[in-house]
């Protein structure tokens, strides 16, 4: 098992890593929306939040050489399932393979966040 870390993202809050490779697999930990310069949560909007949280994974998957595109599987979580659309508009943008996916409603999420996703996809080639 090789662990994934970049300084393009946000570095671990907890005891995790950003992503670890196994079996030609790539599984990353739930991205919120931090600035990884800063670690500070950005944007209040779900379209700013998605988009940042979307930045995050796509510099986790790179740094793992691989892209949204191979994503086979994604999970994401909303504080509230009434921003399911416009949250829609922004991962669509991101994951144009349409991978398999589970989007629910969360009560909390860290640091105040609205929006978390991790995804699972293929190690690139």
């Amino acid at each position: 098992m090789k662990k994934i870390h970049t300084d393009k993202a946000p570095a671990a809050v907890g005891p995790y890593s950003q992503a670890v490779e196994i079996n030609g697999m790539i599984y990353t930990s739930g991205q919120i929306a931090l600035d990884p310069a800063t670690g500070e949560l950005v944007g209040e909007t779900i379209e700013e939040q998605a988009e940042q949280v979307m930045k995050n994974l796509t510099a986790v998957l790179e740094a793992a050489g691989t892209d949204p595109g191979n994503a086979v599987k994604t999970m994401c979580f909303l504080t509230d399932i009434g921003d399911f659309a416009a949250f829609n508009e922004i991962y669509a943008k991101y994951f144009t393979g349409k991978p398999a996916r589970s989007c629910v409603e969360v009560s909390a999420l860290p640091k105040g966040a609205i929006c978390e996703v991790e995804v699972v996809a293929a190690a690139g080639e």
